[in-house]
């Protein structure tokens, strides 16, 4: 089997169900366990959005929709070399990954056409549901089902460590301009223990005002930039707030914010969802180790945000 896996969760699946030595193509975002990296990275983006802030990614990507242009680059000659037999995409969000008509199109110079298994999850229990359909598509049902159901065993045990009293609670998939959690994540945020104040479980991320998030009146702001890591996250907020004095205002008033890891437990559908979960039940019930690694999840207040400014 040669497996050509275009999404970062799917592949995480490939390498949990054991069968990481028949990737032969990942995308660039593909990075999880490490060993997936000794396939070819066959899809690239457009956008070099390590380099650009916030508000200039998202003019750039609309920018690029409003003129039907791709977000990212398939390297159709490394994906023809690759030759895989199945293919593991998804037509969920096309700001993720290449579109289902470039894929198409490249199929087509394949000299045998490939299985594919399109994802299209909206919810955290369509993603567990999606780790087993993936088991079974490639062979491994048994393993597949075992995952899964591990999975939602420990879905199921948060409920019990959530305390009697739900927090409000605003989740940030986008700074500038400001975008709510979608998908799973107000589920996720229900599951935890807590309310989403403006995200509605199973429906995409929206673009919202200042006016909406400050009558939202939340308990906890949870910062997870898709994609971004925690270090990204607080980069951005420092630049924000130089050029930009509501930041520094809310980041005064909300009464606990945290910055999480979203490219590892948030943005991505597949298994780490479910750390992504345990972890919000640790913020929700004001159990986060004082000791948490940083990396994963740390409070943001003001004065955080003013230090690294001066240094």
């Amino acid at each position: 089997m040669r497996i050509c896996s275009l999404i970062p969760g799917a592949t995480e699946v490939v390498a949990m169900l054991g069968l990481t030595e028949h990737l032969v193509g990942i995308s660039h975002e593909c990075d999880y366990p490490p060993s997936v990296r000794q396939a070819p990275v066959i899809v690239e983006p457009v956008i070099d959005h390590e380099v650009m802030e916030s508000a200039a990614i998202d003019r750039r990507i609309k920018a690029l929709v409003s003129s039907n242009q791709p977000l990212y680059r398939l390297d159709v000659q490394a994906f023809v070399d690759s030759r895989p037999d199945t293919i593991l995409t998804q037509d969920l969000c096309h700001v993720c990954a290449v579109t289902p008509d470039q894929l198409s199109q490249a199929i087509q110079s394949l000299a045998s056409p490939p299985r594919l298994m399109t994802l299209n999850p909206a919810s955290l229990f369509d993603v567990l549901d999606d780790v087993e359909r993936i088991g079974a598509f490639l062979g491994e049902p048994a393993r597949g089902r075992e995952l899964a159901g591990s999975l939602r065993t420990r879905v199921l045990a948060t409920r019990t460590k959530s305390g009697e009293t739900k927090p409000r609670v605003l989740c940030l998939e986008w700074l500038s301009p400001l975008y709510i959690g979608g998908h799973w994540v107000p589920e996720m945020v229900n599951l935890a223990g807590g309310e989403d104040v403006l995200g509605q479980i199973g429906r995409p991320s929206r673009q919202v005002t200042w006016d909406e998030v400050h009558a939202a009146s939340p308990d906890i702001v949870v910062m997870m930039p898709c994609g971004f890591s925690v270090a990204r996250t607080a980069s951005e907020l420092s630049a924000l707030c130089r050029t930009d004095e509501k930041w520094l205002r809310v980041l005064r008033s909300w009464p606990k914010i945290y910055a999480v890891d979203a490219s590892s437990y948030f943005s991505r559908p597949g298994p780490r969802l479910v750390d992504g979960l345990e972890l919000l039940t640790s913020i929700f019930s004001g159990n986060l180790p004082p000791d948490c690694d940083h990396a994963i999840a740390r409070e943001i207040t003001a004065s955080h945000i003013l230090a690294s400014e001066s240094r």
